[in-house]
Order: C-alpha cells, then sequence, then structure tokens
C-alpha cells in the first residue's frame, strides 16, 4: 500500500508500507524531488545491464529524507512549512518514508532501529530549523 500525505498542494510525504507488492518497476516521486523514491520486483534471472551514471550538476535546495523502519514501531508527525502541525501515521517493521516537504517530528513507539538516506554533504545545523512539537493530547494518527 502506498499512503501520500497531502496538505494543501504539497505533498509532505510519501509512505511505502511493507505489504507493498507489485510486478516490474514503479517510480513514486516526480521527476522534481531531489530524492528519487522507486521500488523493483523482477523475476529470478532478469538483468539489469551493468551501467554507470554521468556526473551531472545538481542543485540542491531542501533537504529530503528515506527512512526505513528496519525494526520498531515509529510514530511520524507532520507539519507544514509554518511548523504547524497537520497529522500522525504510524510505521512498523519493513515501512519506508520519503520525507519531502514540511516538517517532521518523530515518537519511538517501541524500540527501533530506522536507517536514513539523504543528500549530502551535512551542513550541521544550518540545515534545519527546531520547533515544539505537536502536544500529545492533539496527535492525530491516521
Amino acid at each position: 500500500m502506498i499512503e501520500r500525505i497531502l496538505h494543501g498542494e504539497s505533498e509532505l510525504a510519501i509512505i511505502i508500507r511493507s505489504t507493498f507488492k507489485r510486478e516490474g518497476i514503479e517510480f513514486f516521486t516526480n521527476d522534481k524531488f531531489s530524492q528519487q523514491l522507486g521500488y523493483m520486483n523482477r523475476c529470478k534471472g532478469y538483468v539489469i545491464p551493468p551501467h554507470r551514471h554521468n556526473i551531472i550538476p545538481r542543485e540542491v535546495i531542501l533537504t529530503q529524507e528515506v527512512l526505513f523502519i528496519k525494526s520498531g514501531m515509529v510514530r511520524v508527525d507532520f507539519y507544514d512549512d509554518a511548523q504547524t502541525y497537520v497529522e500522525s501515521r504510524i510505521l512498523e517493521d519493513g515501512d519506508i518514508i520519503l520525507l519531502a516537504a514540511g516538517g517532521h517530528g518523530f515518537e519511538m513507539m517501541e524500540a527501533s532501529e530506522i536507517i536514513e538516506v539523504k543528500q549530502g554533504p551535512y551542513v550541521g545545523e544550518r540545515d534545519k530549523v527546531r520547533f515544539d512539537p505537536v502536544e500529545f493530547q492533539n496527535v492525530m494518527v491516521r
């Protein structure tokens, strides 16, 4: 299953649940996203020809992150660009999320292992703005 977290005209995140399965290849991001997220399901013996990627200058103006929930349970809170809370989702073992826009925060509902992939180079605290989280009584998990 694929879930798209939308707020107004902005796509805040794309969640690929561990149960998602489809034949072939599918990309979930548009060509303008600086982080491209796709899925492949190929049969035994399928060959992807050897290749390399060309050096092409790109300008990244927004960090986008992909998180792989290796184990555990994580609540993700989504915020818009004005740091206003929007809604939350629960991610579990095997789920993958692309955080594409807006803000986000996390609470570990269980001990969790997460693998994160994002663009570099990392520029430390200049890369983000920290703000107060949603109060527990206002959390809306969908």
